[in-house]
């Protein structure tokens, strides 16, 4: 049986990645609960490609 609850998985994509038109992106996923936080998350977050810490945003 599914558990119930207002847990869910929300992908992050980085925003600088996504603006410098280089190949490739970076994803994340994590869970948030939709009671709490339920505007879209926003998160710094390592990104491998640039080497550095970017802002990533969730995407649908």
């Amino acid at each position: 049986m599914a558990k119930k609850g207002n847990r869910v998985q929300v992908i992050l994509e980085c925003t600088e990645h996504k603006n410098s038109g280089q190949r490739g992106t970076s994803r994340y996923i994590t869970t948030k609960n939709k009671k709490n936080t339920p505007e879209r998350l926003e998160l710094k977050k390592y990104n491998p490609i640039l080497k550095k810490m970017t802002v990533h945003k969730e995407i649908k």
